[in-house]
C-alpha cells in the first residue's frame, strides 16, 4: 500500500497476447518490451510455453503473456497441453489483445474468438497492417473481424517494423488497473537465463530444420554455471530416432555447428556476456507420449 502511495497514479497489469499460431504474438511482444525473450519461427508451435515479458515505462508496468497458438487442427498430447495454456492464462489477466495477420481471418482465428473471456477488455490487433499494398481493403477487413465480437479499440500495426506500437501501448494504458509495480524497473521477463537458453538453442533447430523434424524433438540443459560474466551452457536436443539424429547434425556436423553458433551469439546478446555453449543430440524414444511426459519436461 506504501508504494501506491508513494506513486500515485502508477498502471500495471498482465495483458495476454492471443491468436492463431503465425500470426506474430512472439514477434509483437519482443518488440513491445525491446528485448527477445519469447523465440519466435516460421514454423507453427514454436511457443510451447506461457512467456512473460515485463515493459517499465514511466507510469506503467506492461506484463505481457505470450501464449502459444491455439491449436485446432489435432488433438493429441502436446496440443491440448497448448490449448489448456492458453485457456488458462485467459482467465487471470487485465487485458487481452487478440492477433489476426492482415487479410486473413478464418475458421482457426474465429475459434480463438470464441475463448475470449466477456469480462476482460480485448482489443483487436491486426498485425502485418504494412503488407496490404491497397490500405482502403484494411478497413473493410477490421470492420469484419471487428463483428465477431465487442473488441473495445482496434489498432493495426507491423509489429516487425514498429509501427503502431507507441499507439497501441498507449491503448492498452489506459485499460490497465492502477497498481504499484510487480516487477524490478530493469527486469525484462520473469523467467531464468537457463530457460531462455534452452529457448533460444530450440529456436534455431526451427530455423535450420525446418518442417523436417517432428514436434516431439525439445532441448534441454543438462549443466549452466556462471562465474562472472561469463556463462557456460551445456544443452541436449532430444530426439525420437537416429535419422533425426542425423538431420541435425548435418553433413560433417555443419548444421549442428550452425545451430550452436547462432545460438551462442543470441545468448550472449540477451545475457550481456560471454557464453561457452556446448550442443549435443540425444536419442530418447518415448519421452513425449502422453501427457504425463509432457509436463516433466516442463510443459505445463
Amino acid at each position: 500500500m506504501q508504494e501506491i502511495t508513494e506513486n500515485p497514479g502508477f498502471r500495471c497489469g498482465y495483458i495476454a497476447i492471443v491468436g492463431r499460431p503465425n500470426v506474430g504474438k512472439s514477434t509483437l511482444m519482443n518488440q513491445l518490451i525491446g528485448a527477445k525473450v519469447s523465440i519466435t519461427s516460421r514454423k507453427a508451435q514454436t511457443t510451447r510455453h506461457r512467456i512473460t515479458g515485463v515493459q517499465t515505462k514511466e507510469q506503467t508496468q506492461f506484463v505481457y503473456i505470450d501464449t502459444p497458438g491455439f491449436q485446432t487442427r489435432h488433438s493429441n498430447a502436446l496440443n491440448r497441453t497448448l490449448n489448456r495454456t492458453v485457456t488458462t492464462t485467459l482467465t487471470a489477466v487485465d487485458v487481452v489483445l487478440y492477433i489476426v495477420e492482415a487479410g486473413t481471418f478464418g475458421d482457426a482465428d474465429r475459434q480463438v474468438i470464441e475463448l475470449l473471456p466477456k469480462n476482460v477488455p480485448c482489443i483487436l490487433v491486426i498485425n502485418k497492417a504494412d503488407r496490404m499494398k491497397d490500405k482502403a481493403v484494411l478497413m473493410p477487413f477490421a470492420r469484419q473481424v471487428a463483428d465477431a465480437f465487442e473488441f473495445k479499440a482496434v489498432v493495426p500495426v507491423s509489429a516487425k517494423q514498429r509501427f503502431q506500437l507507441d499507439r497501441l501501448e498507449s491503448v492498452v494504458r489506459d485499460f490497465l488497473p492502477e497498481n504499484p509495480p510487480m516487477f524490478g524497473e530493469d527486469d525484462i521477463t520473469d523467467r531464468s537465463e537457463k530457460f531462455l537458453a534452452a529457448e533460444i538453442v530450440r529456436e534455431k533447430v526451427f530455423r535450420f530444420v525446418g518442417d523436417e523434424l517432428p514436434y516431439t524433438s525439445t532441448v534441454i540443459i543438462e549443466k549452466f554455471e556462471q562465474e562472472g560474466d561469463l556463462r557456460r551452457v551445456f544443452v541436449a536436443i532430444l530426439v525420437d530416432r537416429d535419422s533425426h539424429k542425423a538431420m541435425l547434425i548435418g553433413h560433417k556436423g555443419a548444421r549442428l555447428k550452425e545451430i550452436s553458433t547462432q545460438s551462442r551469439i543470441d545468448m550472449e546478446k540477451l545475457f550481456g556476456g560471454k557464453v561457452y555453449l556446448e550442443v549435443w543430440v540425444k536419442v530418447k524414444s518415448g519421452w513425449a507420449d502422453n501427457e504425463a511426459g509432457l509436463r516433466a519436461y516442463g510443459y505445463e
